[in-house]
């Protein structure tokens, strides 16, 4: 069966279940590129009746595909898990909606070059911050708490940065870098390095068992594979928020979690699916949020095994798959392809030497490589709907060209995170986002993180080498060239493959007021109310 039947058959079943599940039209207009609805105004209801709560004035309830592996600060790189680090915990720098770093719980900062060599950075408390268990934060709890961040292997390449962490004073921290640091403030935004009580640490406490720190919001209960209950800090230093209960919840198919938006039994859905934009837009009770999104996807593939391990193998795959057919069935058209091994719109980006579909030039590559494909098993893991429709453009495109045998395998996010950590896996379908290249390749790719987020396994020092001198680079101008050559270099390489760049999609009760959405997927809990 050839791709034009299957893209044909895919978009009319999905069409199917959509009339099926919820009894509505599509809707033909297509959705802005990057707009926020939710933030538009609405009309004021006449009775409490019409706005439609899940629970009630006081509460939101949210729903999201997968759930957290961990609600520590520190033993993952989920991103099912940032949702919630970002409500209950809270680091020196944070990042704002743009992408830049601010003052959080360090109030300003300081540095200087030193004869040795090094930098010595100067860091000036917030005064008055509470954790969640009462203790006022000190300089002893940001020392603690780095240190540990430092020895923390899930989160280890956001702690390499800095050095000799030292209390000067109950508000004041000092810490060193090998030299100038242009990333030195994006990484301490990292959830990895949030602060926490020192005298929870000495003593051991679970913080998956109990979340404590200093963000807006207190943890309170988790029912697993159900949900998450998280209610307000009314000692939070920016002010109580006035979303008083938050509770999330996990429904992992797409369309189930639409039907709950419609039917008013969530109030947001985090994971909208792209099928359902139509949905929304028709219903006058909701409200899309649609912005275009930093998360970079792949089909990721294990360089460490055969016959993977050949790059010409990779460059074959790669230019065998038609990036724009995974926008279709995938995204339903709600995303971009990803053009290069590096996100499309961060600084640094560089798409040469990167391939795109060309079936011809993909048997070229096979020829090269000297292997036979034909036959040849490849096990694609999916954790997501949207991941398996993507799997099987893959599946499709891989066997008509090489006649390659793909598997789509279905598995929970946390089976599916420690399985491609620990390599134990051909292929997956996978993303990574971030607010800077620097995190980017740090995460994606240094050899300090195979084991953690660096899933292909690349171990290449001269690919190490540019991504610290990257880091090390404080001049625009001259980091950004660095950052090119890193984009260049690792499109050479082809670890994996690149499919897209989907937009950050989410919906709302229309009467929810104050939500904005980064180009990271960071969305702030604390700032919504009722209208």
């Amino acid at each position: 069966m050839n791709m034009k039947k299957i893209l044909a058959i895919l978009l009319s079943l999905t069409m199917i279940l959509s009339f099926a599940a919820c009894g509505q039209t599509e809707n033909e207009a297509e959705a802005p590129a990057n707009s926020n609805a939710a933030n538009e105004p609405a009309q004021t209801p006449a009775d409490n009746a019409e706005r439609h709560y899940a629970v009630d004035e006081n509460t939101v309830v949210l729903c999201t595909a997968d759930e957290a592996p961990s609600i520590t600060a520190r033993q993952h790189n989920a991103t099912a898990a940032g949702y919630i680090n970002n409500l209950t915990y809270e680091s020196l720098i944070r990042m704002t909606i743009d992408l830049a770093p601010e003052p959080c719980l360090a109030e300003s900062w300081d540095y200087e070059n030193q004869a040795d060599g090094t930098t010595l950075w100067t860091f000036h408390l917030r005064e008055g911050v509470k954790f969640h268990n009462g203790m006022t934060m000190t300089a002893d709890d940001v020392v603690a708490s780095l240190q540990e961040a430092k020895v923390s292997p899930d989160i280890a390449a956001y702690a390499k940065e800095y050095d000799n962490v030292q209390k000067v004073d109950d508000m004041t921290v000092t810490m060193t870098t090998n030299g100038p640091s242009a990333a030195l403030l994006y990484d301490l935004c990292h959830h990895g390095n949030a602060i926490v009580p020192a005298k929870l640490l000495e003593e051991g406490h679970d913080f998956n068992e109990d979340a404590i720190g200093t963000g807006p919001y207190m943890f309170k209960q988790w029912n697993i594979s159900e949900s998450m209950t998280l209610e307000a800090f009314p000692d939070y230093w920016e002010g109580e928020p006035a979303i008083k209960t938050m509770i999330l919840k996990i429904i992992p198919e797409g369309s189930a979690r639409t039907i709950a938006l419609q039917a008013h039994e969530v109030d947001y859905v985090i994971d909208l699916d792209s099928n359902d934009i139509g949905l929304i837009e028709e219903d006058s009770t909701l409200s899309l949020i649609n912005v275009d999104s930093l998360t970079h996807n792949w089909l990721c593939i294990n360089n460490q095994k055969e016959p993977y391990d050949n790059v010409l193998v990779r460059k074959a795959m790669n230019a065998a798959v038609n990036k724009e057919d995974c926008v279709t069935v995938a995204l339903n058209g709600a995303g971009v392809v990803a053009p290069g091994q590096t996100p499309l719109g961060q600084l640094g980006f560089d798409a040469t030497g990167c391939d795109g579909y060309d079936v011809e030039l993909a048997k070229k590559y096979q020829q090269e490589s000297g292997v036979d494909l034909n036959g040849v098993v490849l096990e694609v893991i999916c954790s997501d709907d949207t991941k398996r429709r993507a799997a099987q453009v893959i599946q499709e495109n891989l066997n008509t060209t090489f006649g390659m045998a793909v598997e789509v395998v279905s598995m929970d996010l946390a089976t599916y995170l420690s399985e491609t950590a620990a390599g134990n896996f051909t292929g997956f379908i996978g993303n990574y986002t971030s607010s800077d290249m620097m995190s980017f390749l740090k995460g994606v790719y240094h050899s300090m993180n195979i084991g953690a987020s660096n899933k292909t396994r690349t171990n290449d020092p001269h690919l190490d080498g540019l991504i610290e001198k990257a880091c090390a680079t404080v001049d625009n101008a001259e980091r950004e060239a660095i950052l090119k050559e890193t984009s260049r270099y690792l499109n050479d390489l082809c670890c994996q493959i690149p499919l897209y760049q989907q937009s950050a999609l989410s919906a709302s009760n229309k009467y929810l007021t104050g939500i904005e959405v980064s180009p990271s997927k960071r969305f702030w809990v604390e700032k919504w109310s009722w209208q």
